[in-house]
């Protein structure tokens, strides 16, 4: 397409019409010397490349892969091959050479260290692929907002989840909400849900205050484009904040701005004072009715409308972004599935509500959900989304895209690897080149469609070459690539439809009005019949009429009253019984957490995941930074896994047959297994440093040259594996030894605590509490960072670091009394007590806290099951051999 041809379909001034033009020009000179080099063949650009030419502008693709270089992923394959085949020898040595004088440790030790060649290989060979990505906002601007027409651009519903507003402060909470409605995209595209699991009217009210806050907050940060958006840490800033701003009244509309914030935080913390002490008949309204959710278990459900078409304008004039508070209806004797639950109740009641809000039904195709500790840091985050979800070229099978965590109010060390960068920054640009990222539970964009349960669209498959050289009975040669002739089939069509229908009912969207529109390569399905559409998503006929709306629409003949009384529906406690909600639709049930597991369903149904790491970190959220906290919060992970691991969903066996990769499988597997890696984590830190150095024994032979090669190769391939990982990934030293540290740290801790939980939950049925992490702090930096809680989760590495203190002093002190001989054989023995007593070292600042007094409790518990297990290692002494046969014992006498 020759851009002159069409000037004013791109709004440009002359000057940058020119830059367009120039390059346009060359951009024409480079496509025809790459069809000289091809021999006049027609070029292909496969979007990966931005500087080769594309001729058809609306084809142009909004984003590219940018693999790693060469020189950096060559030489670290190379090693994992390397490495792979050096375990192989290392373990052949391990189990053909046992330990006859401490069989037992031997055999401990052997059984711990096949299970972490397995986690490795786990956990390495789905970062075979990584990739980086790199998205184009002009072009999504270009082809979506053309000067002169309404916005193209895609609709987004964004849901923010609280629970408890004590745990999650209100100002938090009201600091991602004025984050959202500030965002840097169409007004009448976004809409913001908040969901109160808690039903606490200090919550309703706290978002009532934001509300009108945010008329003033809106406007000012679009004339000035501050970033970030949420006021908190925009003021908090400590950097130039008049660098790039050339206008006059910045500095005092700034500093106005500062004091309506201030008196903002004041009226806040004055709810949150007033809700310290609930009065005995319960909250009232400002009408004087009881508040509804009074009872935290029972009570209905709640919609109130903020900012909407009616009210819903900035102290400028101009039209807010959507604001609906929304708490579902608890009664007890329903299971309420916590988080997942939650969502899924308000993935129905937009649908409803939105034609009651507005006179337009927005019926967002995309939904982005967030914590409520988790804010807009980067305006553009949504636009970086639909780079990919809008993209012609690979957004229609694009299920979700998940952007990075990145945190505030970390100290600079990390000591609890809060930061998570290993995860953030390898892992999952491994997964993204092959199916993509998992999903961790917030940051991610999701298209509603997967959110369904549908099937990825299936691409058409080009058509295969046949040649005209030969006869049509030669089926050799060059003819063997072409397809044999269908046989006619004789049936009548209308019985092959019935049977065809039978076949895909259960696994193909609905017909979807524009969902394949202008792209090519991409199979549309049969229709879905209306009474299966109500078993999968609930007896709401407005509710099933709008899932049929892909792109937008308006559902006629329904009155504001109907549908507000549809949206209560959809939002009680019996409406997803006997449907899919929770099973094949929306956020699955079945775990504490609902991220793993609703994410590989979605993978097994073909779609793939894309990982968004823009330049500016599109979220960041607050970190449990205190050791208890930290702790928790990775024991709820694990439990998760743990459930999982044990129902029909394990990746081990669920979801063959479907979409997902092998590659990827591995990582889900890995996902799911890892809480296992507790016990033998927990035996290798035990058993090797402590009965070595306090029996003397030892979990290896006298090695020779050739066993002592592969000893030493093994250690040079897993540094070297770690070195070239953090070369291509970015990630820091110090980071990636602090993860390190916190694997062992979780490992004999929260993990281990993780197996016998989920084993007792599954088995016997005994249910576990989930305990919502704290989020915020005082005021001063890093308090919570000083802060002790007990927990039953710091017995077991209070209890390791004991037990290897004392194996050490105990070894040490063998080694004294038996003179220089015994010194060589105890470096060896001292190098297991000493790796664990470096990776628990934050523990240990951890527990000591801020005045280095740690509870009596721990202490006491620790010493007695660490002097408990020195007794047994040095008085039973299971690793030692048995002899049936009498007691010699030397005379002392010289019989010659």
């Amino acid at each position: 397409m020759d851009p002159s041809k069409d000037l004013a379909a791109y709004g440009y001034g002359s000057v940058a019409w020119k830059e367009r033009m120039e390059s346009w020009k060359q951009r024409q000179e480079k496509l025809q010397t790459m069809k000289n080099e091809k021999g006049g063949k027609e070029w292909d650009d496969d979007g990966d490349n931005p500087d080769l030419p594309l001729m058809d502008e609306a084809r142009q693709p909004l984003s590219r892969k940018l693999p790693i270089s060469s020189s950096q992923i060559n030489p670290y394959r190379m090693i994992i091959v390397i490495r792979l085949v050096v375990l192989g020898f290392f373990f052949h040595y391990r189990v053909m050479h046992p330990v006859n004088d401490a069989y037992a440790l031997w055999l401990i030790s052997v059984i711990c260290e096949i299970w972490f060649g397995l986690s490795w290989i786990l956990d390495q060979f789905p970062k075979w692929l990584p990739i980086d990505r790199e998205t184009y906002l002009d072009r999504l601007s270009l082809r979506y907002e053309k000067e002169g027409q309404p916005s193209q651009l895609a609709p987004v519903d964004i849901f923010v989840s609280t629970v408890d507003p004590l745990k999650e402060p209100p100002l938090v909470m009201a600091n991602t909400v004025l984050s959202i409605l500030a965002v840097d995209y169409p007004v009448d595209k976004v809409s913001c849900y908040v969901s109160d699991d808690g039903a606490a009217m200090l919550t309703f009210e706290a978002l009532s205050e934001t509300s009108e806050f945010a008329r003033k907050w809106v406007p000012f940060c679009k004339k000035f484009n501050i970033e970030p958006r949420a006021p908190e840490f925009y003021f908090a800033q400590k950097i130039d904040f008049l660098k790039d701003k050339v206008e006059a009244s910045f500095v005092k509309e700034r500093r106005a701005m500062k004091r309506e914030y201030e008196e903002f935080k004041v009226r806040i913390n004055a709810l949150v004072a007033k809700a310290q002490k609930v009065p005995e008949e319960g909250w009232t309204m400002q009408d004087g009715t009881p508040w509804p959710g009074n009872n935290v278990r029972d009570h209905p459900g709640m919609i109130q409308v903020f900012l909407g078409q009616s009210g819903g304008h900035d102290s400028d004039g101009n039209e807010l972004p959507r604001l609906v508070y929304v708490s579902r209806e608890k009664r007890p004797g329903y299971n309420h599935h916590k988080k997942a639950g939650a969502m899924n109740a308000l993935v129905s009641v937009i649908r409803i509500h939105l034609s009651w809000v507005s006179a337009v039904l927005t019926n967002a195709p995309y939904l982005l959900n967030l914590d409520c500790d988790h804010y807009f840091n980067n305006s553009k985050a949504i636009r970086e989304a639909m780079c990919f979800m809008m993209d012609p070229l690979i957004g229609k099978r694009v299920c979700y895209v998940q952007f990075p965590q990145r945190f505030d109010g970390i100290d600079r060390h990390d000591r609890y690897a809060n930061r998570n960068t290993v995860f953030f920054d390898i892992n999952m640009k491994g997964l993204d080149g092959i199916q993509g990222p998992i999903y961790v539970g917030t940051g991610c964009v999701f298209r509603r469609l997967a959110l369904y349960g549908y099937d990825a669209p299936k691409a058409k498959k080009p058509p295969t070459r046949t040649c005209n050289c030969l006869p049509k009975w030669c089926c050799c040669g060059c003819c063997c690539s072409g397809t044999k002739k269908k046989k006619k089939n004789t049936k009548p069509k209308t019985e092959l439809k019935k049977r065809f229908l039978k076949k895909k009912d259960a696994g193909t969207p609905p017909p979807l009005e524009g969902i394949e529109e202008g792209i090519e390569g991409i199979e549309t399905e049969n229709p879905t019949p209306q009474h299966k559409l109500e078993k999968k998503f609930g007896q709401s006929s407005v509710f099933v009429a709008s899932t049929m709306l892909e792109d937008g629409g308006t559902l006629k003949g329904t009155s504001p009253a109907s549908l507000l009384k549809e949206a209560i529906h959809v939002i009680s406690c019996g409406y997803e019984d006997k449907t899919e909600w929770g099973k094949e639709v929306g956020w699955i049930y079945g775990s504490v957490t609902e991220d793993i597991l609703t994410g590989f369903k979605m993978h097994c149904h073909g779609w793939r995941s894309i990982y968004c790491i823009p330049a500016r970190p599109a979220l960041k959220g607050s970190a449990p930074i205190n050791l208890s906290d930290r702790l928790h919060q990775v024991l709820r992970w694990a439990l998760s896994s743990i459930e999982i691991f044990l129902s029909r969903h394990c990746p081990l066996w669920y979801g063959y047959g479907g979409g997902l990769k092998w590659l990827e499988r591995l990582s889900y597997i890995n996902a799911t297994v890892y809480p296992w890696t507790s016990i033998p984590l927990l035996a290798y830190c035990t058993l090797p440093a402590v009965c070595c150095l306090l029996t003397g024994k030892f979990i290896t032979p006298e090695l020779s040259n050739v066993a002592s090669l592969w000893f030493l190769s093994l250690f040079i391939c897993i540094f070297a594996t770690s070195i070239l990982e953090m070369r291509w990934s970015g990630v820091g030293i110090e980071e990636w030894w602090r993860t390190e540290q916190f694997w062992v740290i979780g490992g004999v801790s929260a993990h281990l605590f993780a197996v016998f939980q989920g084993l007792l939950k599954v088995l016997a049925g005994v249910d576990t509490n989930f305990t919502v992490t704290s989020k915020g702090g005082d005021d001063e930096e890093f308090s919570q960072l000083y802060a002790f809680k007990w927990t039953t989760l710091l017995i077991p590495p209070t209890t390791l670091l004991i037990i290897n203190l004392i194996g050490v002093v105990a070894g040490v002190s063998n080694a004294i009394n038996n003179g220089y001989e015994s010194w060589g054989p105890l470096f060896g023995k001292l190098f297991f007590a000493f790796w664990v007593i470096v990776h628990l070292y934050p523990f240990l600042k951890g527990l000591l806290g801020r005045q280095n007094r740690t509870p009596t409790i721990i202490i006491v518990w620790s010493i007695l099951l660490a002097s408990i297990f020195s007794l047994l290692c040095v008085r039973v002494d299971p690793f030692l051999a048995k002899s049936d046969g009498p007691l010699l014992e030397e005379c002392g006498l010289d019989c010659n």
